[in-house]
């Protein structure tokens, strides 16, 4: 029997591909980046077909480096950037625009117009999320308006919408199967949050015809079989699908109501399970689809912040200050502190709790004597500030304290970070000695879509590979919130 799963990690930057055993090892491992696009101020882009290469190109590296034959895979699951939204031929297949990334904020305006006609209620009630630039049905509408005859296109049933799931499916099978599955749909603006299914008053609303919409999907399940893709071979089964924050948290055995995990990726993303019924919130979060496995449905309370380890990449890659995202760590430990230097990493508006579509970045407290090792404690710092703003309204909405927040992603093996979380939320910050969660969840979830493993008992418990402790007094840490918020107040007054 085949003891081996294959899970595909497409993220904003990149993708990861993992080669995992039923036990949880993992024995192959390829990330492949590909280019980012910036048409305009604000517009976020990537190249399908370079995103396309990138699934090839990880998968095929995994393998090698695991050792073993791609016959022998026993499923795949898929996890993937969410709102990112793409649309194409479905005889073809053939992307007709770019996709338009999640941090893309072209459509901000018209997100504005349907607030002020007081669509905002209806669709919190429906999707149990917040009108913004940030989700997809704004999206789609844009292409469908800009791209000629798209909408005509679309309304005869010749054009296929989906986010990065439902055409990595697509393109692994040839064309034969266009599916998303719930927690991908409920990130679009469009899928009932109750009825889990796509909503025609939610379609009116954002005008995406019902013709463009893939098949809504479990989590875990028989999705499709592969087919046709060249790199892997015909008739391996694909079966679990789950957007990357979803998949974290079933990737950190967040199982139980109150669980919460942090995953510091290009943005942060903090999420807590709250249980079969939905946790409306009162608190600028939203509520989410976090699985839905054998007909059960798990939700989750949400916040994003849009910009963390991204912030580090501009440090990198816009300023110079660093050569690779990893140096910042011993930069900003040059310095003790950040001498009053506080950066707002605003750099593609402000996510929850504030949803302010057109804030930007900004840094207050410069002094002649600030340096770049100050920029890059600071950096570190921000991501921490706007993941406490995300469970400080986690905990009010919740009606419960939290006692520990597990973390992943790529920045989160800043102890520096880590430490600083734990100091400003004042609870412990578990970190594991596998920080790939996204991928490990989707391993996970493709184990129990094909009846391997129950996902829970099977699974192997996480290592926690350090724990980090609150170590500021009460006062050090008003200090620092205080610090935070003028900062923020600064950059949403800047915004107009």
């Amino acid at each position: 029997m085949a003891k081996h799963l294959l899970a595909i990690d497409q993220g904003t930057t990149g993708t990861t591909a993992l080669v995992v055993t039923l036990d949880g090892d993992v024995i192959g491992k390829r990330s492949v980046e590909f280019a980012q696009h910036f048409p305009k101020a604000g517009w976020v882009e990537h190249d399908p077909e370079a995103l396309w290469s990138s699934v090839a190109a990880s998968v095929t590296g995994a393998i090698t480096e695991a050792g073993i034959d791609a016959r022998d895979l026993a499923a795949i699951g898929i996890t993937n950037q969410r709102e990112t939204t793409l649309v194409w031929d479905r005889v073809t297949g053939e992307p007709i625009f770019n996709a338009i990334v999640w941090q893309d904020r072209r459509t901000a305006a018209e997100c504005d117009r349907l607030k002020a006609e007081g669509a905002e209620a209806l669709v919190r009630e429906r999707t149990g999320l917040v009108v913004d630039a940030y989700f997809s049905a704004t999206k789609v509408a844009w292409i469908l308006d800009h791209v000629d005859g798209a909408r005509a296109r679309a309304e005869r049933g010749q054009l296929a919408f989906g986010t990065v799931d439902s055409f990595v499916v697509h393109r692994l099978t040839k064309g034969a199967v266009h599916v998303t599955d719930v927690t991908n749909a409920s990130r679009t603006l469009l899928m009932g949050l109750v009825t889990l299914a796509w909503d025609d008053e939610m379609l009116a609303l954002f005008r995406v015809p019902r013709g463009v919409l893939p098949r809504i999907v479990p989590s875990a399940g028989a999705v499709a079989t592969t087919k046709g893709a060249g790199f892997l071979p015909d008739g391996l089964p694909i079966t679990a699908i789950a957007g990357d924050q979803q998949a974290a948290l079933f990737g950190q055995e967040c199982f139980a109501e109150g669980d919460v995990k942090c995953t510091y990726g290009t943005g942060a993303f903090a999420l807590m399970n709250v249980g079969a019924v939905p946790t409306r919130s009162k608190h600028g979060l939203v509520t989410t689809v976090a699985w839905q496995i054998d007909g059960r449905t798990t939700y989750a309370l949400e916040g994003s912040a849009f910009i963390a380890g991204a912030a580090v990449q501009w440090l990198r890659d816009g300023l110079g200050l660093i050569k690779t995202a990893a140096d910042i760590e011993a930069l900003a430990r040059t310095v003790t502190s950040t001498e009053g230097v506080a950066f707002v990493p605003a750099l593609a508006g402000l996510g929850a709790p504030y949803w302010d579509q057109d804030a930007r970045g900004t840094i207050t407290g410069i002094t002649r004597g600030t340096t770049a090792a100050h920029l890059a404690r600071a950096t570190l710092e921000g991501i921490a500030f706007e993941v406490w703003d995300l469970v400080s309204a986690m905990t009010a909405d919740a009606g419960r304290p939290l006692t520990v927040i597990k973390i992943d992603g790529g920045a989160s093996k800043s102890d520096l970070l880590a430490q600083f979380q734990a100091d400003l939320s004042n609870v412990s910050v578990v970190r594991p000695t596998d920080v790939e969660s996204t991928g490990r969840g989707a391993a996970m979830l493709a184990g129990v879509g094909a009846g391997l493993t129950d996902g829970r008992a099977s699974a192997r418990m996480l290592k926690a590979e350090r724990t980090f402790l609150p170590a500021i007094s009460v006062a050090e840490r008003a200090s620092h919130l205080d610090r935070w918020e003028r900062a923020v107040r600064r950059t949403r007054s800047s915004a107009g």
